[in-house]
């Protein structure tokens, strides 16, 4: 089965109207494989500006969102709220929601089960830190991680597993790619034996940590790289080059 590929841009806690206004401009005019789905992660205060201005063939995505509806939640948005500006996707679990904000495994299960009910897609993301991967548990880290997110889970067709080593985010270290190769076709296993052949041979495992217009090719041509989460090179004209990896 073709598992369409999927690159997703996270442009974090960056950008204004004005470079992100531009960025728009370069992506909207640019040649990208029609046979990519693309989804731009906005900062929350710029979801509606994303998406009024962005072609529809690109999707936009809310970098995080609370596990319930409404209520008094100072500083949260909701998944309706994403979707009353049109925004269709959210990414949760990202490694600086663990690490630098203190996201525990049970509340990104909880908002990964409210984003799906609420009829967002959710990218998800996974990864081992360095210590972690030094010490030989990258595999004991990332299915549990893997199984709080399986274990909300209804309907897999809308959510997309990102495999970002920690390490390697933002750091200029990418993980070779035969080690991202390693990581994904295992983690396709523990789907075939968790979940379903089905889902295993369906869902999209994307790598994330430091992709460049660089690294991309050789990235893409790994038999379960599915795609790309995309950090700083996503605020840049090289990420039309990300998206068209498999050109």
């Amino acid at each position: 089965m073709s598992r369409k590929f999927f690159v997703g841009g996270n442009w974090k806690m960056n950008g204004d109207k004005k470079s992100l206004g531009e960025l728009i401009q370069t992506l909207n005019s640019g040649k990208v494989d029609s046979n990519v789905e693309v989804v731009c992660g906005a900062p929350s205060i710029y979801l509606d500006f994303a998406r009024s201005k962005l072609d529809a063939k690109f999707g936009v995505a809310a970098q995080n969102c609370y596990k319930v509806s409404k209520g008094a939640f100072t500083g949260e948005i909701s998944p309706a709220m994403i979707k009353d500006c049109g925004v269709n996707w959210v990414i949760l679990g990202h490694s600086e929601r663990r690490h630098v904000f203190g996201e525990s495994d049970e509340l990104i299960g909880q908002k990964t089960a409210h984003a799906l009910e609420s009829g967002l897609g959710v990218i998800a993301c996974i990864g081992e830190k360095l210590d972690e991967r030094e010490g030989g548990i990258t595999e004991k880290v990332v299915f549990a991680q893997t199984k709080v997110i399986a274990d909300n889970v209804k309907d897999w067709s809308k959510v997309v597993l990102a495999y970002e080593p920690v390490w390697a985010i933002g750091t200029g270290k990418t993980a070779s790619p035969q080690q991202a190769q390693e990581v994904h076709e295992k983690l396709r296993a523990w789907l075939k034996t968790n979940v379903s052949d089905a889902v295993a041979n369906s869902v999209r495992i994307i790598y994330g940590g430091s992709v460049t217009g660089g690294t991309c090719k050789e990235l893409a041509s790994q038999k379960d790289v599915d795609g790309f989460l995309v950090g700083g090179a996503s605020l840049k004209p090289e990420f039309i080059d990300i998206i068209n990896a498999k050109a």
